[in-house]
């Protein structure tokens, strides 16, 4: 064969997960589901967003500082991108999506999902907003099925207060082809028919509705999959990333 004829198989790029933790949470909470994702060839990014690293304070953090340090982690991967998120992580990755909707290959939503514009997640108040209480926690609807005495004792005392400023920061957004990028939600705590009941009835003040292109992948569960089945969320995520 010669040289002219010989043909070379085309490079793949590597696909990268931006994960995006929770209220109270960090980098950490991914360390169950990071290890699956490699495996699959994907490359992980777990993030501590700013205000939520007790070993670096950053006092008065903003949600415009939690998306900056998103995307920033997103221009510097050099292959396609999903932003994954979790519970109220969904606000920052979507305002993400918004600012920056070409550098998104499509965004996952964990037991969560994106809000109308013009909302905020927590209402009118003061100071950080502290882990509540397990009873209070179940209250409101956030379960914390398939965590044991362990998990639970280990997220309580991994739990930074979120920032105030982050939880009541009203939504602002501008790019209307935020709505175009593909989206996955992951359902956990209520099951997917159930969701999708509530948000056509406007129970539910969630942009989900007017997504193009939108999945939605039962993984019964609690409110934080990533815990309680951590290798099967991995499983859902690179499932959700084929063929990118």
């Amino acid at each position: 064969m010669t040289t002219e004829q010989q043909t070379t198989a085309p490079q793949t790029s590597t696909v990268h997960a931006v994960l995006v933790p929770g209220f109270w949470l960090g980098a950490w909470a991914w360390d169950g589901v990071a290890p699956v994702l490699r495996a699959a060839g994907v490359e992980p990014h777990a993030l501590t967003l700013p205000g939520l690293d007790p070993g670096a304070p950053w006092p008065d953090a903003t949600l415009d500082d939690q998306v900056a340090a998103v995307l920033d982690t997103v221009h510097a991967c050099d292959g396609p991108v999903v932003l994954v998120a979790h519970s109220g992580g969904a606000v920052v990755a979507q305002v993400a999506v918004d600012r920056a909707p070409d550098a998104v290959r499509r965004v996952v939503y964990v037991d969560s999902g994106p809000l109308l514009p013009g909302l905020a997640l927590a209402g009118p108040g003061e100071g950080d907003l502290p882990l509540p209480s397990w009873d209070e926690l179940a209250a409101a609807s956030t379960s914390a099925e398939g965590l044991d005495d362990a998990a639970r004792a280990d997220l309580r005392a991994r739990a930074v207060p979120h920032p105030g400023a982050v939880a009541r920061a009203v939504v602002d957004l501008r790019d209307p082809r935020r709505l175009a990028v593909p989206t996955t939600v992951v359902c956990t705590s209520f099951p997917s028919p159930l969701l999708q009941q509530l948000a056509a009835a406007g129970q539910m003040p969630t942009e989900l509705l007017a997504l193009t292109d939108v999945r939605y992948v039962d993984l019964p569960t609690g409110h934080w999959p990533m815990l309680s089945r951590p290798a099967d969320l991995g499983r859902v995520l690179v499932e959700e990333m084929d063929g990118l």
